[in-house]
């Protein structure tokens, strides 16, 4: 079967009935999506289909032929990383940073839904899990990343607002 992922038509052998997770991570060596509980509650492993946040380890691989898969690896890259990469960091968001990948693609969904989110927007279409619970993080991240590259942030990590 070919699938597009990240932009580029891939051919891969797997079972109609395999987790897209496995098909990534497996067949494809796509790595950046991980493995976290396997019933779709964390979002470990959560990439987009067609643009919406899905979790590819409860993702049929025959649910996604035809349809634009995206993982981490195709947000950004080293040299011209997404905006929420960029936020990501500005903000110190990752500790162990498992999870992350995950939180990045769900909040790239958001932001192509709604780019100027509220935070009960934000709270509702971040569902994933963070161990280290750097959710006020997350959320002043996809906020930065929403205003734009150019919004200071104060010392406490309040977003400032634009003169």
């Amino acid at each position: 079967m070919r699938l597009d992922i990240n932009g580029r038509s891939l051919a891969a052998r797997a079972y109609p009935d395999m987790p897209l997770l496995w098909l990534l991570r497996d067949v494809l060596n796509l790595t950046g999506t991980k493995y976290g509980c396997g019933v779709g509650a964390c979002g470990a492993c959560t990439v987009r289909v067609d643009g919406a946040a899905v979790r590819a380890c409860m993702t049929p691989v025959s649910g996604v032929i035809g349809k634009r898969i995206q993982t981490i690896e195709g947000l950004g890259s080293p040299d011209k990383p997404h905006a929420l990469q960029r936020a990501w960091i500005a903000e110190q968001v990752p500790q162990c940073g498992y999870c992350q990948s995950g939180m990045l693609m769900a909040a790239a969904a958001l932001l192509d839904k709604k780019p100027r989110p509220t935070d009960a927007d934000i709270d509702a279409a971040i569902t994933n899990l963070c161990r280290c619970g750097t959710y006020q993080r997350i959320r002043l991240a996809i906020r930065r990343a929403a205003s734009g590259p150019a919004v200071p942030v104060g010392p406490a990590g309040a977003l400032q607002a634009r003169s």
